[in-house]
């Protein structure tokens, strides 16, 4: 077994960090692409852009994730999409 110096442990550290952050930058990237109504699992769970059940919408459900305020913001049951915050699906469950 090939034996590591403090240089080549500081130099694989170093290298997986910056993995690590690059990756997680692209993971957020992807994560910007919109939820189309299309979407073989938003058609399943009924999502709609625009939600016609009063008072239930994306925004207030405990699904969602994001900035207050946002058009649309990341969902926990479509992950790497982002939904619209007046839209709603037949799991909208009210927040806590």
């Amino acid at each position: 077994m090939k034996s590591v110096n403090r240089r080549n442990f500081l130099k694989l550290t170093g290298s997986s960090l910056i993995g690590l952050t690059v990756g997680g930058v692209a993971l957020r990237a992807n994560a910007q692409e919109k939820l189309a109504e299309s979407d073989p699992t938003a058609v399943a769970l009924k999502y709609v852009h625009e939600s016609k059940v009063e008072g239930q919408y994306c925004e207030n459900c405990m699904f969602i994730q994001g900035g207050e305020g946002e058009a649309w913001r990341p969902c926990q049951i479509f992950p790497g999409k982002v939904v619209a915050a007046k839209g709603w699906c037949t799991a909208w469950a009210k927040k806590g």
